[in-house]
C-alpha cells in the first residue's frame, strides 16, 4: 500500500530571511526612516525638559506612557538596523555609533533602573546625543575631537608643566605677601588657571605691583606663553584633526562595498588593497614576458620602447 504525501497547507509562505534583510536595508537607508528617528529623539528631549517642571499627576502618567513609546520605537529601530545586515548581524557592532546606540537603548532595560532612578535619567539624557549620528557636520566634529585626544594629551602635559613652574614662581614672589592666592602651590596653580580667562588680570597686576617689582614680568610672560602660544597649539591640533576627520568621512562615503555586506568598512578596503596588489603583480609578470619575448631569437617584437629598433620581419610559410 503506497503512502501518499500529506497535502501542503495553503496559505502565505513566510518571508525568507533574505527578503526580510533586503526590506530592512531599504527601510534603514530611506530618508523617511532617518527623519522619523530624528523626530522621535527630538520629542524624547522635549519630554525630558518637561519633566524638570512641576506637573500634575495626570501629566506624569502621560509622560511615562511616552517614555515606553520611545523605548518601543528605539528597540524597533535597532532591530531593523541589525536585520539589515542579513547573515552577518555582527557587522552592526563594527561601527562605534551603532555600539553607542545599542548600549544606550539596552541599558534602559537593566533590572533595577526604573522610576526616578538617577542612572536611568542619565541614560535617557544620553539618547539626545544620538542626534549627532544623523548630522554629518556634527559627526565630523566629534570624530575630530576623538582624533585630537593624543595631541591634546601632549598639550595638557605642557600646560600642567607651565602652571607648575609659574605656580612655584608665584609662591616664591607672592607667597608671604598674598597667601590667599599664592600661599601654597595648589592655590597658586588655581589662581593661574583662573587667570587663563584673562578676566582678573588687571586686578592681579594692580595688586601685585604694590608687593613686588617682578609682578609685571611675571604676569606678562605668563599671558604670552599661555594665552598665545599654548592656545594656538591647541587650535592647530584641533584644526588638523578636523581636516583628517573630514577626509576620513569623505573616504568612507566613497568606499565600495566589496564584501557584499552592505557596509563599506575596513574589510572592503583590505579587499581593494589585495586586488591592487594582484594587479601590480600581473603587470610585473607581463613586463617580464615582454622582455623575454624581445630577447628570444625569432620571437615576436612585442612592444617597442624608446631606443629600440624594429628587427626584420620573420618569414612565414
Amino acid at each position: 500500500m503506497s503512502v501518499r504525501p500529506a497535502p501542503r497547507q495553503r496559505g502565505v509562505a513566510p518571508p525568507s530571511p533574505s527578503r526580510v534583510s533586503a526590506w530592512c536595508a531599504r527601510l534603514e537607508q530611506s530618508r523617511g526612516f532617518e527623519v522619523a528617528i530624528v523626530i522621535v529623539v527630538g520629542l524624547n528631549a522635549v519630554v525630558l525638559g518637561i519633566e524638570t517642571y512641576p506637573h500634575p499627576g495626570s501629566l506624569g502618567t502621560l509622560l511615562r506612557t511616552l517614555e515606553w513609546f520611545f523605548r518601543a520605537v528605539f528597540v524597533s529601530e535597532i532591530a531593523i538596523r541589525v536585520l539589515a545586515h542579513g547573515n552577518r548581524p555582527q557587522d552592526f557592532f563594527r561601527h562605534g555609533w551603532n555600539v553607542f546606540d545599542f548600549v544606550v537603548i539596552a541599558a534602559a532595560f537593566i533590572p533595577g533602573l526604573h522610576g526616578e532612578s538617577p542612572a536611568l535619567r542619565v541614560i535617557r539624557i544620553a539618547r539626545v546625543v544620538r542626534l549627532v549620528r544623523f548630522s554629518p557636520g556634527l559627526r565630523t566634529i566629534v570624530a575630530a575631537l576623538l582624533r585630537s585626544l593624543p595631541g591634546v594629551g601632549g598639550f595638557l602635559a605642557l600646560a600642567l608643566v607651565t602652571l607648575y613652574v609659574y605656580g612655584m614662581a608665584g609662591w616664591l614672589i607672592f607667597g608671604d605677601s598674598d597667601p590667599e592666592r599664592y600661599g601654597t602651590i595648589g592655590r597658586a596653580a588655581l589662581t593661574l588657571f583662573v587667570l587663563l580667562s584673562l578676566e582678573n588680570l588687571p586686578e592681579l597686576i594692580e595688586h601685585g605691583m604694590a608687593l613686588s617689582p617682578w609682578t609685571l614680568v611675571y604676569y606678562v610672560s605668563f599671558v604670552l606663553i599661555t594665552a598665545n602660544l599654548l592656545v594656538n597649539i591647541l587650535i592647530a591640533v584641533i584644526v588638523n584633526s578636523m581636516e583628517e576627520a573630514r577626509r576620513l568621512e569623505m573616504t568612507e562615503g566613497m568606499a565600495a562595498d566589496e564584501d557584499g555586506d552592505g557596509v563599506p568598512d575596513d574589510l572592503d578596503r583590505i579587499i581593494i588593497s589585495q586586488r591592487l596588489d594582484d594587479l601590480r603583480a600581473l603587470v610585473a609578470e607581463l613586463e617580464r614576458d615582454l622582455r623575454v619575448d624581445r630577447g628570444t631569437p625569432g620571437g615576436r617584437g612585442g612592444l617597442l620602447r624608446s631606443g629600440d629598433e624594429p628587427g626584420p620581419p620573420s618569414s612565414g610559410r
